[in-house]
């Protein structure tokens, strides 16, 4: 299904839309693609910031690339993206003392956000955001971030940019016909990005959403996005795609 044109809409409507597909995504990764042990939450508040989708593992040991239920499928080979970046491990950043970022019944390992307008509406917001992304990432957890909203004056390459420049600068541009982003970020002493720009009229691309250095799977979102629209109201789909889509 392509990517829908949600700068056409209030932030309101996105906002409904970004809560049902969260609660989509979260759905779709607990009906077996996670592999025993992990699961998913969602909105869960994590040292302060609420996150939109918490990967969590369960507090003894979990050895994922084994004994595997049928239809769960971790991968272990490099992920394929139009841009993979790569940053050395921030030597004195790491001795500096961090929050463990844990949940009364498991480990946070994996985090999904889905950038809302009022991430980027403001200096502060996106500072905040930025900052919530980058620490995340400093203690080990990994990302996995989808922005369907173009680059304003605050982000002018894109939210991957702003929150990559928190870890490692160097030079980024984002293709002027793939103004949105979709980033996932494999966290650990080597943070690896894997970057997809995407427009309106694209299909969400395969992304893999880390679950420990090296073995991942592969996130839902193209389905999980075309299951949320189908269930979001007529009345507001025609505000993304015409007339014709009111039945």
């Amino acid at each position: 299904m392509p990517i829908h044109d949600w700068t056409l809409v209030e932030s309101g409507i996105f906002h409904d839309f970004h809560h049902s597909w969260t609660e989509e995504i979260k759905r779709t990764l607990n009906r077996g693609l996670l592999p025993p042990g992990y699961f998913a939450l969602a909105e869960q508040i994590i040292s302060g910031p609420i996150a939109d989708v918490l990967t969590l593992r369960q507090l003894e040991k979990v050895k994922p690339k084994k004994a595997e239920p049928a239809g769960t499928a971790v991968l272990s080979a490099p992920p394929q993206a139009r841009y993979v970046l790569r940053a050395e491990t921030e030597r004195y950043a790491r001795r500096a003392k961090r929050v463990t970022v844990r949940h009364s019944r498991g480990h946070v390992v994996a985090v999904i956000e889905i950038v809302s307008p009022g991430n980027k509406d403001s200096r502060n917001a996106l500072r905040t955001f930025v900052d919530k992304m980058a620490d995340l990432l400093r203690q080990g957890v990994h990302l996995l971030v989808v922005d369907l909203f173009p680059p304003g004056n605050r982000d002018p390459q894109g939210i991957h940019k702003a929150i990559w420049d928190e870890l490692h600068e160097e030079p980024f541009e984002l293709p002027a016909d793939k103004p949105l982003t979709v980033a996932a970020y494999q966290a650990g002493d080597e943070k690896v990005a894997y970057v997809e720009p995407v427009a309106v009229g694209d299909v969400l691309p395969k992304m893999p959403l880390f679950l420990e250095p090296g073995a991942c799977v592969l996130a839902p979102l193209e389905a999980t996005y075309e299951a949320t629209w189908e269930v979001f109201p007529a009345a507001l789909k025609g505000l993304l795609e015409g007339p014709e889509a009111i039945s």
